[in-house]
């Protein structure tokens, strides 16, 4: 599970960068159904974070339908995860039709959407 990167400096949260690190794998196909995690403690000490931080990442994926806890099995990940990818292609057709209609630049929309993520925005679209 090494393909996941923490930024320290990042102001998302360690459990959110963790929770946002799978989902990104198991929807690039990284990571295929069936595909079973690390357990809490490795992966926290492979990233050198708190067991109760990677614990929250994996409960927000099992909220979402992106993972399965199997007990004793571990936790593996669902073929919901894969379709994630879809529905987010999806949202953001929808979102590029309606921002049209509602006669918002192209430029306009991304700052909303990136504001929506809570990502920064790059230096060209201030």
């Amino acid at each position: 599970m090494a393909l996941i990167e923490l930024d320290p400096d990042s102001p998302v949260p360690p459990y959110e960068q963790v929770r946002a690190g799978i989902a990104a794998l198991a929807a690039a196909g990284e990571l295929t159904a069936g595909s079973r995690l690390p357990t809490v403690r490795h992966l926290a000490e492979e990233l050198g974070l708190a067991a109760n931080t990677v614990a929250r990442a994996y409960r927000e994926l099992e909220q979402a339908g992106l993972v399965e806890t199997r007990g004793r099995h571990g936790t593996v990940v669902t073929a919901r995860a894969a379709q994630v990818r879809i529905e987010a292609q999806r949202l953001a057709q929808r979102y590029a039709e309606e921002s049209r209609r509602l006669g918002v630049p192209a430029q306009q929309a991304l700052v909303l959407a990136r504001a929506a993520l809570d990502l920064p925005s790059t230096a060209s679209e201030r």
